[in-house]
């Protein structure tokens, strides 16, 4: 019997598999999660009434087209809904535009501190991924147009970012769009979007409604509180939508997934509520850490419904990483994505919000 074995391709291989948000702590204790920017408001009742209603039809396949879906989503937001994609999770969508646009030989662009699906969906593939430097966290569109080669096939951009919580601005998105040639697939992540205020709003759907060249991403998992369900979608041109279904599972939304996220999109009250309750304490959040005067902690100006966190001082974030899951409270700390001396906070309930800083607050005092 030959001793040899089956050889994944290098590109699979380069792959740094993704880490989620822990949910417990080293020593195996559930403790108050801010780690995956989650939902702290919970799930529209609404949303949960329509799920449990479809509890009757597990033995049937869901509409493998989501009909209803598609005409809910874009009736929410004055789409095509023949030009709507959906997924298990937006990052199923960024993988089937990577495996629909990109391959070997080719270059995908993202930012320094971006979402870590994006090089995961990009070595998947077999391209090679170029990653920009940022301006102070923030997307730098100079950078991006400078880095694109006759090799370069699509860019991913998270507006607002993930995980810095950044924004870039209807003009900086028009002036990337403007600045990209017309085969260069642009990919807007707005999984935070619904946080924006209004008019806030990057322009993103308005181009992939126009352009030929744009993918906008949208999740259920953050302001509505879908997370379990893992259900996103995405817009673009019909060519773009039509080469993605090419390679996108069958039946890759459940019944009950999709009946949760229609009442979910018809629940404007639950959406303002989970906006105004992230607006107040996210800027109390802020002005707390603010206040720590020359503890060395710089809050990265958020967009997002959680703070990047950056530890200057005596006191460092693999400390502060440690103290709080000591302390009951778990929190992303990101060195493997280049962020070492940073951690990302979800924003909480007002209990688990308070709570943090007042740990933050005894971990600083400690640390002199």
């Amino acid at each position: 019997m030959s001793t040899s074995a089956p050889a994944p391709k290098p590109w699979v291989m380069a792959i740094a598999p993704y880490v989620p948000g822990r949910s417990t702590t080293d020593d195996g204790r559930k403790v108050v999660k801010l780690s995956s920017n989650e939902n702290p408001l919970g799930t529209s009742v609404k949303a949960v009434a329509a799920f449990d209603a479809a509890r009757g039809d597990l033995e049937r396949y869901p509409d493998a087209g989501a009909a209803a879906l598609r005409e809910a989503i874009a009736a929410a937001h004055g789409l095509d809904p023949a030009r709507v994609i959906y997924g298990t999770g937006s990052d199923d969508i960024l993988h089937l535009v990577a495996g629909a646009f990109a391959g070997p030989g080719d270059e995908v662009i993202h930012v320094r501190f971006g979402f870590a699906v994006y090089e995961i969906a990009t070595r998947r593939v077999g391209a090679e991924p170029v990653i920009v430097p940022d301006r102070d966290y923030a997307t730098d569109v100079d950078a991006i147009l400078a880095a694109v080669t006759e090799r370069t096939t699509m860019v991913y951009v998270a507006n607002p970012n993930n995980p810095t919580g950044t924004f870039a601005d209807r003009d900086e998105i028009a002036r990337l769009h403007a600045g990209l040639p017309p085969h260069v697939v642009l990919v807007l992540d707005q999984a935070y979007a619904e946080y924006l205020a209004d008019g806030e709003d990057d322009g993103g759907l308005a181009l992939a409604a126009s352009a030929g060249n744009v993918l906008v991403t949208r999740t259920f998992s953050k302001i509505h509180g879908l997370a379990a369900e893992r259900i996103g979608w995405g817009y673009a041109s019909a060519p773009i939508i039509d080469a993605m279904h090419r390679i996108r599972a069958p039946f890759n939304v459940t019944i009950a997934g999709q009946q949760a996220a229609i009442a979910a999109i018809g629940d404007a009250s639950f959406v303002a509520s989970t906006r105004a309750h992230n607006d107040e304490w996210r800027g109390w959040f802020e002005r707390e850490l603010a206040s720590l005067g020359n503890a060395g902690l710089r809050c990265v100006p958020s967009k997002a419904n959680f703070v990047l966190v950056l530890f200057e001082g005596r006191l460092t974030a693999e400390s502060a990483y440690k103290g709080l899951m000591d302390a009951g409270y778990i929190v992303r700390w990101l060195p493997g994505q280049g962020l070492p001396h940073a951690l990302r906070i979800t924003i909480g309930t007002e209990e688990e919000t308070r709570g943090v800083v007042a740990a933050l607050r005894t971990l600083v005092d400690r640390a002199g």
